[in-house]
This record gives C-alpha cells, structure tokens and sequence, in this order.
C-alpha cells in the first residue's frame, strides 16, 4: 500500500509553512496518525485483529484478558468501599473487545458491580468509536473527550492497553556530545536558516512516493525545540555526556505521555491508574547500546522502522519509559502501587487456573489447542508476558493502601 498522496500533501505544506520549514518529529508523528482526516488512526486504514490487519492487542486473542482484569477492577470497587457509581475510564478502547469482554464477565458474574458501574471511553479516532458503539450497543457506555472530564470528577479506575505507545514522540541524536532534536522537511526546504543543518540521514523516500506523488521527507537536526527534552531527561535521571553514550546515540522522548497523565490525574479523585504497555525502566530504555531507540511501524503484521513509507497506512510506536510516568505521577500527586510483567500480573489473577481448567472442558481439540495457544501468549515474557503493567494511585487512605492488590501479589 502507498502512503496517502493527500497526507503526505498536507505535512508537506505544514513544513512548508513552519516558521525554519521544518516539524519535530512528535508533529510528523501526529500527523501521521491523527490528521483528522487522512491520519492512520483517523481513516479507515486502522486494522486491528489477525486477518488482513496490522497488528494485534491481547483482547482479540481471547476473552480470558479482559475476564482477569475485571477481577482486578472488582476487588478495586470493594477496597475503595463499593462506591456507586465506579466509574472505569478506558481509554484507547480499539476495537472494543476488551470492553465487551469485561462487561459481559460483569453481567454474567458480579450483576451488583454490574448495576454499580460506569463505563466510559475515551476513543481520538472516529473510525474506531464507531466500531466500538456497534460492538457495545447493548450495554451503558459512554463517549467522550478526556478534556470534558471535570476535574476531580472520577472515583474508581481510569485504565490502557497499548495506548501509550501510539503517543507522537519527540526524537533526538547526540552530535559532539550535545542533544540535537531530529526535525523533519523536504529535500526543496533543505536551505540553511540558522547555522548548518546537518542531513541526518539519506532523504527517505518512501515506497509509492517517488516521482508519482512528488513527495519525500528528509531528517534534519538542530537545537532541542524546547527545553523539555532536558528536562526529562533530568526527571528520569539519565545523563547523555557520559562518555558511554556514543556520537550519533539515537532515542525519543515522549512529552505527551506526560500531558496525558496530569490530565488523568487531575480528573481522578479516588481510585487508581492502571497503565498496560510495553516498554522498559529508564535505565534500559535510555542503554546505550540501544542506540537507535525504540521506534516501530507495523504494516500488515509486518515491523520495521522507517516511518517514511506507507505514510497514514501504517502504526507508528515507541516502547514506554515506566520511569517516566512514575515520576511524573508522583509530581501529580499519584502514588506508585507498584510495577510487573503482564505474564505475572496475569497469573496472580488466576491465569494459570483458566489453564488448568481447559483439561475439563469439552470442547473440539482444535479449538481447545487454540485457546491454549492464546493464553499463553499472553504469559510468553518475549512477547504479551513482558509487557508492563504500571499501577497508580490517587486519594485513598492508609487502610485503602495498605490493602494488596491480586494482581501485584505474587504466590511466596
């Protein structure tokens, strides 16, 4: 699939327009996936699920995901003292399987949680809140912005799976030591404006560009765009001029996560944030050996890392620094409750049991070979298993704290 001739279009322009004709990669990012109109995550071009799609979530492997979370979010209703409503804020739904795989385990299960419960989304892209108001038409879900959340408003649980890692990040590179942003712009705006800007890499053209829709993108570096970067750096406790980090040191740095979460924060009054990614702690994010970040496109079940083709055909991602939102959480007044491999969270919540009981069920053998597959790779530690599950929280008192949850409480 080409990249969108109408997107590439309008990032061109942007450039064009930009004051030193050139964007910070977090915008190319954004525009890339988020264009309201021509963006990945904005049209039709989003494919979610095994079949002529690009990437899967754990929800589209099997119910079991969502069933075992929903124990986590019950026992957090019951220790927060069974409040009426418990609102359970997901946001980046997908396609909504996860949503309906929780409720339809409430509804079947817990009908008293099930009647003390809101259920609310925060869905950016159009294509996907409309699949998912189909999916869930026969439960009470609502739609809406994070912004239109007052603040202090919730009392219960705002909540992501692979949310995080599709945010628009900044990138950056070392030269002589010194962090340089890496801007993006086109071979026809690579004029000088303020000193020499150095071409960071080869033009990229991407496939289907070339001379058909006249449209290439180049990387560029200067000085950071704003002092936020440093910054951040700072809060995660990684210094770049140590002598281990080599010339041309390659990484991003997502500034948006952190907007997000003081959003969230600020709308929760009681409850928790439970963060589902994968990523790593600073300390490994920011390796030196993994010099060349973490940046990620997926196209048709397929990875690489130019995000210069396939322009508003494909997922652009980067892993999540778990340090970062701690930090920056506990600026926000959220307390760490702790951090785990989903592969672990899962099992303290009885995964192994779901396991155990495929032996008594009777069922096709291919079916019940399938369902085994899919439940353990969400425990494989090189795939699902080793993503990370942050827990934060807000608001609750010594007696509430003080209680463990499943999920954290690994068996001695």
């Amino acid at each position: 699939m080409d990249s969108n001739p109408a997107l590439c279009a309008a990032i061109a322009n942007h450039i064009t327009t930009s004051p030193q004709q050139r964007i910070t990669f977090a915008q190319f990012m954004d525009m890339a996936l988020y264009h309201p109109e021509y963006g990945y995550y904005s049209s039709d071009a989003v494919k979610i699920g095994f079949k002529d799609s690009d990437f899967f979530t754990s929800p589209n492997l099997c119910s079991d995901f969502g069933e075992l979370l929903a124990e986590q979010f019950l026992q957090m209703w019951e220790i927060l003292g069974k409040p009426v409503p418990f609102s359970l804020v997901e946001m980046g739904a997908g396609q909504g399987l996860l949503a309906l795989h929780i409720l339809k385990y409430y509804q079947l299960n817990y009908p008293d949680f099930f009647a003390a419960l809101e259920y609310i989304i925060v869905e950016k892209s159009p294509t996907l809140r409309q699949e998912q108001q189909q999916r869930l038409q026969d439960f009470p879900v609502r739609w809406c912005n994070l912004e239109e959340i007052p603040p202090n408003a919730i009392a219960g649980c705002f909540f992501s799976n692979e949310l995080v890692d599709a945010f628009p990040v900044h990138q950056f590179t070392l030269e002589a030591g010194e962090l340089r942003e890496i801007y993006v712009t086109t071979p026809q705006n690579l004029t000088p404006q303020e000193g020499k800007y150095e071409s960071f890499s080869p033009p990229l053209i991407g496939e289907g560009l070339g001379e058909r829709s006249n449209f290439a993108f180049v990387e560029v570096t200067g000085e950071p765009s704003t002092p936020q970067l440093a910054e951040h750096l700072d809060l995660v406790g990684i210094d770049l001029t140590q002598s281990v980090y080599p010339d041309s040191y390659r990484s991003e740095i997502n500034l948006a996560a952190l907007d997000w979460l003081s959003i969230v924060a600020d709308r929760l009054q009681r409850g928790y944030v439970l963060t589902i990614d994968y990523g790593y702690p600073a300390s490994r994010y920011y390796n030196p050996r993994r010099s060349q970040g973490t940046l990620q496109c997926y196209y048709q079940h397929r990875f690489h890392d130019n995000p210069y083709i396939n322009i508003g055909q494909q997922d652009i991602t980067a892993h999540v620094d778990f340090t970062a939102l701690e930090r920056w959480g506990e600026k926000c007044n959220l307390k760490n409750i702790g951090f785990i491999q989903q592969g672990l969270f899962l099992m303290a919540l009885g995964l192994g049991d779901h396991i155990a009981a495929l032996s008594y069920q009777q069922q096709p053998l291919s079916q019940l070979l399938q369902r085994r597959d899919a439940l353990h790779q969400l425990l494989d530690p090189t795939g699902l298993g080793g993503f990370g599950v942050l827990v934060q929280s807000k608001g609750l008192n010594n007696t509430e704290i003080s209680q463990p949850l499943k999920g954290l409480t690994l068996p001695e």
